[in-house]
């Protein structure tokens, strides 16, 4: 398999994932600051000229939650996924699916406020909201999402994996993440794992 990435974007969750199912695996970093997500050799990779994509022997997958569940279902081994509990990989679904549609989306309305307007007033106004938002979002996630200690409760998925990723964006979102124990608790949990570490100090690695 062929993963593609980038540094300060959402596809280190998926990048962890690999790791924890021991995947065989080539790594290939884009560089956004000269735009090779837009290339033209990229684009025959994805044409949505995003991260992460991942290359496997029966075609490319693009999409965290998509490039999550499969890497579950490929390793099944590794428990990384409730994949005997229909209503339990469900609700891991949903998670990952608040995670993906509403909370990444409410972030990027900060740095990527271009997507939705071409009005400066317009984009600044979206910027001034995002606090709110994910403040917003993250006490739905303390309060009645997040179980304990992990997403599903006492197993740990690929669902710890994504929350960890975007509880990472708080602090550049204006929000205090110690506003949220649980959470708060659950990144310091996630920080002492091994993939994680391995995974971090490759995107932190100069280009």
């Amino acid at each position: 398999m062929i993963f593609y990435y980038a540094p300060k974007t959402i596809a280190v969750t998926a990048h962890i994932a690999l790791e924890e199912a021991g995947a065989k695996y080539e790594a290939r970093r884009l560089n956004f600051a000269v735009t090779e997500q837009r290339s033209n050799n990229y684009l025959k990779v994805n044409p949505k000229g995003r991260v992460p994509a991942l290359v496997t022997d029966e075609g490319i997958i693009t999409e965290t939650p998509a490039i999550l569940v499969y890497v579950a279902q490929l390793f099944p081994e590794r428990k990384l996924a409730p994949l005997n509990n229909p209503f339990q990989f469900a609700k891991m679904q949903e998670f990952n699916c608040y995670l993906c549609a509403t909370v990444h989306v409410a972030h990027a309305h900060r740095v990527r406020g271009a997507r939705w307007a071409d009005d400066p007033a317009a984009i600044e106004a979206m910027k001034k909201k995002v606090p709110q938002n994910m403040s917003d979002y993250f006490r739905l996630i303390e309060d009645g999402m997040l179980q304990t200690p992990w997403v599903l409760g006492a197993n740990y998925s690929v669902a710890d994996i994504y929350l960890y990723s975007v509880s990472q964006w708080l602090e550049g979102d204006g929000v205090d993440i110690n506003d949220f124990p649980r959470v708060a608790e659950h990144a310091r949990r996630m920080q002492e794992n091994a993939s994680v570490k391995k995974v971090l100090a490759l995107y932190q690695a100069p280009a």
